[in-house]
């Protein structure tokens, strides 16, 4: 072997040995480097008159986008908004155009008005704002005449949504989707979540959650407070939610004193106009799928009463529930199922 060809086999080698040498160190440097950890990115504020927390697992804010899908929904949807869409049709304005959020609300609200056997109607916005509860002006103390006055303007099958624009059989139909619009925003900001490809959040909305995967690989668990009439705050029941959507309702709260010492509560009787609580004290309602659904099931069960809730959910076992109520001694008592 001459000498050239010893040189070329010595810079080969040397070269497979710089080579091998290369990648073992980069393998090295690749091994030390620390895993990423996953970021849970928090925000909270104010929307819908009431309070709002997102939890996702993302390091970038949304903030910005999430703000003008809230305003866009109010402008839609709300009735405390002059200008919105339902306030304008409220009025009888015949020009609206309503949006794509209107006409998802439409469909979701007559098919649970069907299936509720009218339990849920959000036509009774007339009664809403008679009982002091709306944007409308109230009126004290109503007499049975005054309730069966404003009744003529109850019945989601009194009104259809056609080419974009809202006809009613009469003016004194008012529409009120308050019941669950909280649930319907909330479904909103998930699927902004999960077009980002985000598929792990949990997005509260005055206590009506939407929950997607695991909160950094636990599931998410929100709490059920007990019906506390004195304004204190107790845990009743702590509920794991995976891929589920969550929505309580109850009179607890939200309930008034009329001049006779009558208690009116805010969940209105759409069979019969009265704002009379039933024997459910609370309402929480959970299944996959969106958060407005489950609002409405919650406030249409607590319209019901316990012995109607129990025969409807024989037809649904899809829908899970916490009922809470008195029994005949004034002891909390819950139902699940």
């Amino acid at each position: 072997m001459n000498t050239v060809t010893l040189k070329q086999n010595f810079f080969v080698m040397m070269n497979r040995f710089l080579y091998a040498t290369l990648l073992l160190f980069a393998g090295l440097i690749l091994g030390c480097t620390p895993e990423k950890k996953p970021v849970l990115t928090a925000l909270e504020g104010q929307v819908f008159g009431t309070t709002y927390h997102i939890k996702y697992a993302d390091s970038e804010s949304h903030q910005i986008a999430i703000d003008s899908l809230f305003e866009a929904i109010n402008n839609s949807l709300s009735t405390y908004l002059p200008t919105s869409d339902i306030s304008r049709v409220n009025r009888g304005d015949s020009t609206v155009v309503v949006d794509a959020y209107f006409e998802e609300v439409f469909a979701k609200a007559k098919r649970i008005y069907e299936e509720t056997d009218g339990y849920f109607d959000p036509t009774i916005g007339r009664l809403i704002d008679a009982y002091g509860f709306g944007s409308g002006k109230e009126r004290k103390s109503l007499s049975p005449e005054e309730i069966k006055s404003l009744m003529t303007g109850v019945g989601f099958d009194k009104v259809r949504l056609a080419n974009k624009r809202v006809y009613r059989d009469n003016d004194n139909i008012e529409f009120n989707v308050n019941a669950f619009a909280k649930g319907y925003g909330l479904d909103i900001i998930g699927r902004f979540f999960e077009g980002k490809g985000i598929h792990d959040y949990l997005v509260e909305i005055g206590g009506e959650i939407r929950a997607r995967g695991t909160k950094l690989g636990t599931p998410w668990k929100v709490a059920i407070e007990q019906p506390n009439e004195d304004g204190t705050r107790s845990v009743q029941k702590i509920i794991p939610l995976v891929n589920e959507s969550m929505a309580t309702s109850g009179n607890y709260r939200k309930f008034k004193v009329n001049e006779k010492g009558e208690k009116i509560v805010h969940t209105i009787n759409p069979k019969t106009g009265l704002a009379q609580e039933s024997n459910l004290l609370s309402v929480s309602v959970r299944a996959p799928g969106d958060c407005a659904d489950v609002d409405a099931y919650a406030t249409a069960f607590l319209a019901m009463g316990m012995k109607r809730t129990k025969e409807f959910l024989k037809k649904r076992p899809d829908l899970k529930v916490v009922l809470l109520y008195n029994d005949a001694d004034n002891n909390l008592q819950e139902f699940t199922n």
